[in-house]
């Protein structure tokens, strides 16, 4: 299953990890390695069309959701 979002479409983002150590002039370049940023997922049901369905939310969706819910 995919890591996305059922409501925004949010999904797994790269990025690079970047070492502390040996940053500032080119000579001592500091190195890097591939990494993901995958989105925070919860499993929450929601009402659609008057309907309660069982979704993956990330977790901005669900506050708002819930927001609006009130």
């Amino acid at each position: 299953m995919a890591a996305r979002c059922g409501l925004c479409g949010k999904g797994t983002a790269f990025g690079q990890n970047i070492r502390h150590k040996s940053t500032g002039r080119w000579e001592r370049k500091a190195s890097r390695t591939k990494r993901k940023f995958r989105p925070n997922l919860q499993h929450h049901f929601v009402f659609r069309e008057g309907r309660k369905v069982r979704m993956r939310l990330c977790t901005r969706c669900l506050r708002t959701e819930l927001r609006a819910a009130v």
